[in-house]
């Protein structure tokens, strides 16, 4: 009898909500139990490294690697997981263009280090106290990954066969591409799965603003009462819609929240923070310089709304870090 497939989750630089997303499948994962065997899922089951060590090469047969890359550590198991799979799959936005931790990459690490140890509300007694990569005790050394200038996504560093977007993926996607992949469905090599190639705006059921609408002011969502069927920008609040890949199902959208930007670029667009800048600068209207400053500045916190998911593989990103050594370390503001 032919033995059943091997699938295996890892979890690097990320959240932890790939995870959830997976066992809210509830009743689901016993009917991929009955048709895989998981073999790799330290979240959720006592696996240690080693045992995906002994494993042979090519031994796993699928692998769905969330997080980003932002310690040797994540990139060594990277590596391995790689070498041990006979398909990679980049499982969410941390994994598929770096994620929240890509935004980190606006910073170097020393910057980093001195707002987390050192100056940080929260900081007690420890204030100060920086982890090492190798401390000594009495029972001997504990060691730590060292962490990385640069956060990087996982086709960075290793071979990626398919990309997942999402954060976390939808469970119905996720349970659309358990089914493709274990029905050997699943579509060309490179491909993104379990989503739509169409963009989020392409998919909104909303009313849009009228032919030649401009926008004077942007607000927070908690700063307008949002109208449930009307555009978002529209009504002055920055949606990600125009620049996002559809296939979440729009959850955010019908809870009456503008798109995030989560799913990551839409089919045929290389930067979606410069997309979505593109697209919501051609509303401004102005063309008077110090009023475009006047509006642009009730943008808050631009970089984490245009690049919320995707600064680590954006542009900025690539020419801050491919310029000579690649250890570049001044800030991207």
């Amino acid at each position: 009898m032919t033995s059943k497939p091997k699938l295996a989750f890892y979890w690097a630089a990320s959240c932890g909500g790939c995870e959830i997303t997976v066992t809210e499948l509830g009743m689901r994962l016993v009917d991929i139990s009955e048709k895989a065997d998981i073999v790799f899922w330290p979240a959720a089951m006592d696996f240690k490294y080693e045992d995906v060590r002994a494993m042979a090469d090519n031994e796993i047969d699928i692998t769905f690697f969330n997080g980003a890359i932002r310690n040797e550590e994540n990139e060594e198991i990277a590596h391995l997981m790689r070498q041990k799979s006979k398909i990679l799959i980049a499982f969410g936005s941390c994994s598929h263009l770096g994620g929240i931790p890509g935004l980190a990459n606006m910073y170097d690490i020393e910057s980093l280090c001195q707002r987390v140890f050192d100056t940080s509300p929260s900081v007690d007694d420890t204030r100060g106290t920086r982890p090492q990569t190798c401390t000594i005790v009495p029972e001997g050394e504990i060691k730590l990954p060292a962490l990385y200038e640069q956060v990087q996504y996982l086709a960075d560093v290793t071979d990626v066969d398919y990309f997942m977007p999402g954060c976390p993926p939808v469970v119905d996607q996720v349970w659309a591409v358990f089914q493709a992949a274990l029905s050997g469905n699943l579509p060309t090599k490179g491909s993104v799965i379990g989503a739509s190639a169409k963009s989020v705006c392409d998919v909104c059921t909303r009313k849009k603003g009228e032919p030649g609408f401009r926008i004077t002011e942007f607000k927070r969502p908690h700063e307008v009462e949002l109208d449930p069927d009307l555009c978002f920008l529209t009504q002055g609040v920055i949606c990600c819609g125009p620049a996002t890949r559809a296939g979440c199902g729009t959850p955010c959208l019908n809870g009456n929240m503008p798109c995030r930007g989560c799913y990551g670029p839409a089919e045929g667009v290389e930067d979606q923070g410069a997309k979505l800048a593109s697209a919501i600068g051609a509303l401004i209207d102005t063309d008077d310089p110090e009023k475009l400053n006047q509006i642009l500045e009730t943008i808050v916190d631009p970089a984490g709304t245009f690049y919320r998911f995707g600064l680590a593989h954006s542009i900025m990103n690539k020419m801050k870090y491919e310029r000579g050594t690649g250890h570049e370390t001044e800030d991207l503001h």
